[in-house]
Order: C-alpha cells, then sequence, then structure tokens
C-alpha cells in the first residue's frame, strides 16, 4: 500500500512553484530535518548573521503553518501558501522566504542549514 501511494504522489506531483500543491509537498520535503544553525543576510553590512542554533523545521497542522523555531524562541512563523524555498545544492539546507508573522509580517529570507547526516 506505502509503494502504492508513493507513486501516485510522484505522478501527481506539481512542478509550477507558484502552486499550492507545489508549496505544500516542500514544507512537507524539509520538515523533520535537526538543524545545525539558522542564518540570515544583514543588508547593512552584507553579512549573513547567525540567528540561531539547533532547533527544528515543524508544520503546524491546525492552522497550515510552517514554523522554524529553536530551544529559546521561534525563528519564522508563516503560512505554507505563502511559503517559497529553495533547497541548497549541496542537500545540506534549505532556503526560505516568506512573510513572518512572528515579525509583524515582514518579508524575511533565512538559510536553514541541518546537521549532517547520511541517508
Amino acid at each position: 500500500m506505502a509503494f502504492f501511494k508513493k507513486v501516485v504522489s510522484h505522478w501527481t506531483k506539481s512542478k509550477n512553484p507558484d502552486s499550492s500543491r507545489y508549496r505544500h509537498d516542500m514544507a512537507e520535503k524539509i520538515c523533520g530535518y535537526p538543524i545545525k544553525y539558522i542564518t540570515e543576510r544583514n543588508p547593512e553590512t552584507d553579512n549573513e548573521d547567525v540567528i540561531g542554533r539547533s532547533g527544528s523545521l515543524n508544520i503546524k497542522r491546525e492552522t497550515d503553518e510552517l514554523i522554524v523555531s529553536t530551544p529559546a524562541e521561534t525563528i519564522l512563523r508563516c503560512d505554507v501558501d505563502q511559503l517559497d524555498a529553495w533547497i541548497l545544492m549541496s542537500g545540506d539546507g534549505v532556503v526560505i522566504t516568506a512573510p513572518d508573522k512572528e515579525h509583524g509580517g515582514e518579508v524575511r529570507t533565512i538559510t536553514v542549514h541541518y546537521v549532517y547526516y547520511r541517508k
């Protein structure tokens, strides 16, 4: 049964990055990895500043939100339908751009780096 579900989901996968289905699939794909650190580009100094260490990426099903959090704070909270995410070429992380509900709806771009592990 699991094989059949995997094959059907592969056939029906959306390839349009602006579609709701694609965004939900991407959110499912990037969640569940332990986070090593989170960075955000500072336009004033043109540096990548570390804004969090260790944590997780989770989807809150009740409100359909993606939450990037550390043990101390919530770094980013956004609706999955407004999420833009790109996996790094190395596969060691993801770049997320979205309006952040945690910081008054400001559009933020953060880079989440995963803890190294082998699949």
